[in-house]
């Protein structure tokens, strides 16, 4: 997830340099050769394009619809600069046919190219419409994440307007791609580069752009994301779009929990992990070679420690100067002040002294002893690629092919072994023996183990292997869920939903988790929240509406037991699940 600096190529600039040659020649004959009027004209046309650099929409159409009445209606800069307003206002066909009257080249990197695609990509996708955003999304089960994106993106929306004053003006865009060639279609990343690092959601052109949970192996937290690239508009349009990267992506990490609660609570266990071990390596990444975006580094790894880099580099002006000091730096850039110079006026030390404090801070830090597995974002085509890699030796080992410590992977093994043969105990015992030798290193042996003590009915033990896993791995989705069935079987509602609502901000497509958060809500009272994950159920199982309440309540009545094992989601319960996490 990431914000690409909103540039044109090269070769566009030298194209709108000669239309607006082109443009001074016009108001240099004929009736248009007064001096005011020319003036005016020139003047206009140079608002439009840095109000558009600017992030600023409304001011370019603003300038855009004076500049109309001056100059006649053919002339290329005139149709180009209204082709650009069509398609950061989501105007794509009116876009495309500007651009083409604008004679603007069909090539990879230009407006007209961008227009096209993403027209093409989005055409088709239904809409949803909150307070401040509207929300594009491919027909389907995607369907099932409306609700959820337009309460957290409202919820951002309040949060920055209250911790950076800043509203951004009319509806907020936001639309969903299906895997990550459309996300490299409707950008300017490569589909190389986005799988090299990890990217998943860009902010340009005005909008978000975010790739559904369904086109990754294991999903990821995509509510998060929403709230981290909106994050961005909001610096963006602040700034004027003066913020550099490094401070960009800063704000954006640190921010972007806030809509579930403080900013802060986005670093996770792995990634202070990393940072600890570059640090001790002395290997961090330079804040200039941050430019022009985290996602264009070499490799995943160098994007999640710069990252954490800035991330602390916010944290330090925040625990130091609190909102006030976020403030200063982005409207000291608003003003035209350089990044150091920011810096030093919202922390009021010099850069010099900021960079050593700050390395300070992160020093401070309580790392985790070892190098812990790094959260990536599995694309399922790479999933499938890594899984044909397997075949051999290691596949054998099935999902316990992460576990690098040999010996523990064999007591995993040989304890999924034992439980697919039905012998739960010797399977916990086997489980008990990895666990022990790994710790809460990796999520697949903890759940596992957990599975089985859950058969068992060793409920205080499952819990406690369970809760000590998200110490590690934070939003795990099988791991919240098979909290959330523990406590649903003690009824205590609370903690399930809870549990549920993490699991669903990573993987919301899973059946399970809006079927048992339809018994949650119900318990609870909460009408029309129980209306809301029966739709979803309807939408991810393909039953119809009577048949979802008759599944929920055999699968999780009052009276029922465990559910046991993953069978819950690969039964009758959810006929149509396909693994879209």
């Amino acid at each position: 997830m990431t914000r690409v600096a909103s540039t044109l190529s090269p070769w566009e600039r030298a194209g709108v340099r000669v239309f607006a040659l082109v443009l001074s020649l016009f108001l240099t004959t004929g009736a248009y050769a007064q001096d005011a009027l020319k003036s005016e004209a020139k003047e206009r046309l140079g608002k439009v394009e840095k109000s558009l650099d600017d992030w600023d929409v409304p001011g370019a159409r603003r300038e855009l619809q004076a500049l109309e009445g001056i100059v006649p209606e053919d002339v290329e800069p005139l149709k180009y600069f209204q082709g650009r307003v069509a398609f950061e206002e989501g105007r794509y066909q009116e876009a495309v046919e500007l651009l083409e009257g604008a004679n603007i080249e069909d090539k990879p990197g230009s407006y007209l190219r961008l227009a096209k695609e993403t027209r093409d990509i989005v055409k088709d996708h239904a809409r949803a419409e909150s307070e401040h955003f509207i929300f594009f999304y491919p027909k389907g089960k995607d369907e099932v994440l409306v609700p959820y994106a337009l309460d957290t993106l409202e919820s951002i929306h309040r949060a920055l307007a209250e911790d950076l004053g800043h509203r951004p003006p009319g509806k907020i865009r936001v639309e969903v791609v299906n895997n990550a060639r459309e996300l490299s279609k409707v950008s300017t990343l490569t589909y190389n580069q986005i799988q090299t690092t990890g990217t998943i959601a860009i902010c340009k052109f005005n909008k978000l752009m975010v790739t559904s949970p369904k086109a990754v192996a294991r999903g990821y937290d995509w509510q998060d994301t929403l709230a981290h690239e909106y994050v961005h508009l909001v610096v963006s349009q602040m700034s004027h779009n003066t913020v550099p990267i490094w401070l960009h992506e800063g704000l954006a990490k640190f921010l972007e929990s806030r809509w579930r609660g403080k900013p802060g609570q986005a670093m996770t266990p792995s990634m202070l992990a990393l940072l600890g071990k570059r640090v001790k390596d002395d290997k961090l990444i330079p804040f200039e070679k941050m430019h022009p975006s985290i996602a264009m580094l070499p490799t995943a790894e160098d994007a999640a420690t710069a990252f954490a880099e800035v991330f602390f580099a916010i944290d330090y002006v925040y625990t130091t100067q609190g909102n006030k000091g976020l403030r200063e730096i982005i409207l000291g850039l608003k003003d035209g002040k350089q990044d150091k110079n920011a810096v030093e006026g919202a922390t009021g030390m010099p850069f010099g002294l900021f960079e050593k404090s700050w390395l300070a801070h992160i020093k401070k830090q309580s790392f985790p002893k070892e190098l812990l597995p790094r959260e990536e974002v599995v694309l399922k085509e790479n999933a499938k690629e890594k899984d044909e890699k397997k075949k051999g030796r290691e596949i054998s080992f099935g999902d316990f092919a992460e576990v690098t410590e040999v010996p523990a992977r064999k007591f995993a093994h040989l304890g999924e072994l034992m439980r697919e043969r039905n012998r739960i105990k010797a399977a916990a015992e086997e489980y008990a023996k990895a666990h022990r030798l790994v710790g809460d290193k990796y999520e697949s042996v903890s759940n596992k183990y957990a599975l089985a003590l859950l058969e068992l009915r060793r409920l205080d033990e499952a819990e406690q292997v369970l809760r000590g896993s998200l110490r590690v791995h934070p939003g795990s989705p099988s791991t919240n869920v098979h909290l959330g069935r523990i406590y649903l079987f003690r009824k205590d509602y609370p903690k399930a939903k809870q549990s549920y609502m993490e699991a669903l901000a990573s993987d919301p497509f899973d059946p399970e988790i809006h079927l048992a958060l339809m018994r949650i809500h119900g318990a609870l009272g909460e009408t029309a929240l129980v209306a809301r994950t029966k739709a979803a159920s309807v939408v991810l199982t393909g039953l119809k509406a009577e048949d979802v309440d008759r599944v929920a309540r055999e699968f999780l009545n009052q009276d029922s037991e465990l559910v046991e094992s993953e069978d819950f989601t690969q039964g009758k319960a959810a006929p149509s699940k396909d693994g879209g996490h």
